[in-house]
């Protein structure tokens, strides 16, 4: 039976670790600078200018 078990374990592929929260390594580019901005933000604590100057650019919708 652990001779069967040995063999089994072989032929699957193994589970690599999943990267958790933000902290994996994105393939894009502007992910990465996206990230990179948000750290910046998070770093500066709450000056907040970033977020500030991000809701005068978002487009206002009235319903």
């Amino acid at each position: 039976m652990k001779l069967l078990k040995a063999i089994w374990k072989k032929f699957l592929p193994k589970d690599l670790p999943k990267p958790v929260g933000r902290w994996n390594i994105e393939q894009c580019n502007k992910k990465t600078n996206y990230k990179i901005d948000l750290s910046n933000e998070d770093h500066c604590g709450p000056c907040g200018q970033y977020a500030l100057t991000k809701l005068d650019l978002k487009p206002k919708i009235t319903k």
